[in-house]
């Protein structure tokens, strides 16, 4: 039992608090609206809060989903737009209308070196997070917004008007334009919906890359679909998923409201590199950040690469041209009920079982040599590798010690994940490659590799130093009502909700 003396400004008074009666006090503090700011306690719902994760979810979709569907133009530039390229020069990840074993085998001989297209993308839509997070800190989150909806359509609209065989013009478009257009919309996508969540803030971060997922099932069968088509054709089939995205982004713009100041604070302030240089010496943050890069140097191989893995073993050519769909199906699921699970078993728990699902799943891969094991393989490595994408932002604003410096927490973290997704992906496919004979392809090593990352990720994830994230006590919604209280002249330094974000 503990004893707690706290005098309030209305009178005095004086209490003795236990871990099992106390924190019904706390939990009246943490509801009475004297003793909490707008600002700092998000006011979990209403219709300003759920239309702002309805654009989250927008953004989410003609972003991280159109990105997913990359696949898709790996396969047209394989086989037709950029065919005198090395497959080298582009993330092989094919989605072919014509997936017989033996054509993939053919495409597939120059080996697979480097992933640069789809591997420059995932970096720059993560890699400029310390950049856009500390923007957002500082109130520009509209602006951040605006400009990177411009972009990313004005991207998708450029790779329209890219000629054949011009490999630079689809760099500069698509692995520049849309990645970093897409970097600037990711993060405060996300960042924005702590500002209206607090109980339910995971659930509704679930719900806000579950968009990711979406896009994911629904960019890969359209863009198909239109490529084939004789009247459509590239050009025209591009332009018209680009005028998708941009009437989604343009709702999605008009709907999502910060709760921050309308005060904008200097960009790069003295208390910033404070902030900065408090976070990389916490060692929970930056061993959870270790392990967000060991897991992100494998974790979309099997959205690269699951496509060619299954053509490769003769999988049917219907099941093959549809496995990205389904992949990203299973990665809905585990980007929403996770989360919900999370309230109850914990948000580092949930995080550290998917990294592990995840290993278990692609070393199943040595197994999967039929159409129903590899579908198998894909829901379930969708499902847990959704799961961990939607809990990192829960467990990274579990660790800040202050509201304000959530988006340069995120940032500085996306930014180190930025740099792993540029790397992974083509390590994995300088590991792939052809025996003696030229034709079939040696899967063990790049696997074993793949495996090995997500093995050593959770390995640093248990290492992290999360004792101080657990309390003898349930921790109060508004921890700030103890300092108003009198007795405590400033609140404790953390108090963490397994919940989601920092409270």
């Amino acid at each position: 039992m503990s004893t707690l003396h706290a005098t309030a400004s209305s009178g005095h008074i004086s209490t003795t608090i236990s871990d099992n009666s106390g924190n019904d006090l706390l939990e009246k503090l943490a509801d009475d609206p004297s003793t909490a700011t707008s600002e700092s306690f998000p006011p979990d719902g209403g219709r300003v809060a759920w239309l702002t994760l309805a654009g989250a979810w927008m953004v989410q979709f003609c972003t991280f989903g159109y990105l997913n569907a990359f696949g898709v133009y790996q396969d047209f530039y394989t086989r037709e737009f950029l065919s005198h390229e090395t497959p080298s020069s582009i993330s092989y990840a094919l989605f072919s209308s014509d997936t017989s074993t033996a054509h993939l085998r053919r495409a597939s001989q120059p080996r697979l070196r480097h992933s640069w297209i789809g591997s420059l993308q995932l970096c720059l839509m993560y890699a400029p997070a310390v950049v856009v997070g500390r923007a957002f800190d500082a109130g520009y989150f509209r602006h951040v917004q605006l400009a990177g909806s411009l972009l990313h359509v004005f991207s998708i609209f450029m790779l329209s008007l890219t000629t054949p065989e011009r490999y630079y013009q689809v760099l500069l478009a698509q692995g520049v334009g849309v990645g970093l257009g897409a970097g600037m919309l990711f993060l405060p996508s996300l960042s924005v919906v702590s500002h209206h969540f607090r109980r339910r803030r995971a659930l509704a971060t679930g719900i806000a890359v579950s968009g990711a997922s979406c896009g994911g099932v629904v960019f890969p069968i359209v863009l198909n679909q239109l490529f084939a088509n004789p009247k459509m054709g590239f050009a025209n089939g591009v332009r018209a998923s680009g005028a998708l995205v941009a009437v989604l982004l343009t709702v999605a713009n008009a709907v999502m409201r910060t709760s921050s100041p309308s005060k904008r604070h200097g960009f790069l302030p003295v208390s910033h590199w404070k902030h900065a240089k408090r976070i990389l010496v916490d060692h929970a943050y930056t061993t959870s950040v270790v392990g967000a890069f060991y897991t992100n140097l494998g974790l979309f191989v099997p959205f690269f690469y699951l496509q060619l893995f299954a053509a490769d073993h003769g999988v049917n050519a219907t099941i093959t041209t549809y496995i990205l769909a389904i992949l990203n199906a299973g990665s809905t699921l585990g980007r929403v009920l996770p989360v919900a699970l999370a309230n109850q078993l914990g948000v580092y728990n949930m995080l550290l079982f998917s990294i592990l699902m995840s290993a278990v799943l692609i070393f199943a891969l040595f197994g999967a040599t039929s159409a129903g094991s590899v579908i198998t393989v894909a829901v379930l490595f969708g499902f847990s590798s959704g799961a961990y994408v939607s809990l990192i932002p829960p467990l990274l604003g579990m660790l800040c010690t202050d509201h304000s410096e959530l988006g340069l927490r995120m940032g500085l973290a996306f930014s180190v994940v930025g740099v792993s997704m540029l790397i992974g992906t083509p390590i994995f496919g300088v590991l792939l490659k052809t025996d003696s004979s030229g034709v079939v392809l040696v899967w063990w090593k790049a696997l074993v590799f793949a495996g090995v990352r997500h093995t050593l990720a959770s390995v640093r994830y248990s290492t992290a130093d999360v004792r101080r994230l657990y309390s003898p006590l349930v921790v109060p919604r508004n921890p700030l009502a103890l300092g108003r209280l009198g007795h405590l002249s400033t609140p404790p330094r953390r108090y963490v909700s397994w919940q989601g974000f920092c409270v």
